[in-house]
């Protein structure tokens, strides 16, 4: 059984800093890409980041410049270290990982993490 585990959220003042983690666990031979998503009250599902597993990366245009997106293959971790958070950024952060080579599944699969509030206010 694989599960995604987010942890690094929480409440910060606009200007802040976070850097969220998310752990694979189970019989993960591979991950092809590693992503955040986040889903804020009111607004559709977004994607912030990608990385796939050789590192090329992605960002939405809203967090450009300011979140950085970086994964460890030997742990199935990825992270997203956001800077100069604004309260728009606040949301519900969703970990994601697609084309997972599981020992024992003919098939890769996706999996979702259960997220992590993040929350920018003063």
């Amino acid at each position: 059984q694989v599960q995604l585990v987010e942890s690094g959220g929480g409440l910060v003042q606009p200007g802040g800093s976070l850097r969220l983690s998310c752990a694979a666990s189970g019989s993960i031979l591979r991950i092809d890409t590693m992503a955040w998503y986040r889903q804020a009250p009111g607004k559709q599902h977004e994607l912030v980041a990608i990385i796939t597993y050789e590192g090329t990366t992605h960002y939405a245009d809203s967090v450009k410049g300011r979140f950085t997106i970086s994964r460890d293959n030997a742990k199935n971790t990825v992270y997203l270290q956001m800077n100069s958070l604004k309260p728009d950024d606040t949301a519900v952060y969703i970990c994601n990982a697609d084309g997972a080579t599981v020992a024992g599944l003919l098939r890769k699969s996706t999996y979702w993490g259960q997220g992590t509030q993040v929350t920018v206010s003063s």
